[in-house]
């Protein structure tokens, strides 16, 4: 990867039903990470019951971007919950291995996260 071209990162916010789900592709890492923080931000000023990241098509994760998801777990009014999906080496992986998880509900797919949310 070449310095210039390897922080693309394309992010898209959508409501399903009562959740907003912020669908992130790309690499997320030092520089990409405030646009991601900015989405969730975003994503939480409409009230929904819950915000779920969907990092399904995110190529590498850096440590930047795993703070952005604990940080907003902590930022998140108690009233929205708060979800990942991620399945995969490139992000459940080190998610997991960091111990985010510890912190963030982490599910496979993104009809496992709404199913848990929306129950």
């Amino acid at each position: 990867m070449d310095g210039a071209a390897s922080s693309s990162c394309a992010i898209e916010e959508r409501r399903i039903d009562s959740v907003s789900v912020v669908a992130v592709a790309g690499v997320v890492d030092m520089l990409t990470a405030p646009d991601l923080e900015k989405a969730i931000a975003e994503a939480a000023k409409n009230s929904p019951t819950a915000v779920v990241v969907d990092m399904s098509d995110v190529e590498f994760l850096a440590s930047a971007g795993m703070g952005v998801l604990i940080a907003a777990q902590d930022e998140l009014s108690p009233a929205i919950r708060f979800a990942v999906v991620a399945d995969g080496p490139a992000t459940s992986r080190p998610l997991k291995l960091v111990g985010v998880t510890d912190v963030v509900d982490l599910y496979a797919t993104l009809d496992e996260a709404l199913g848990a949310l929306t129950s």
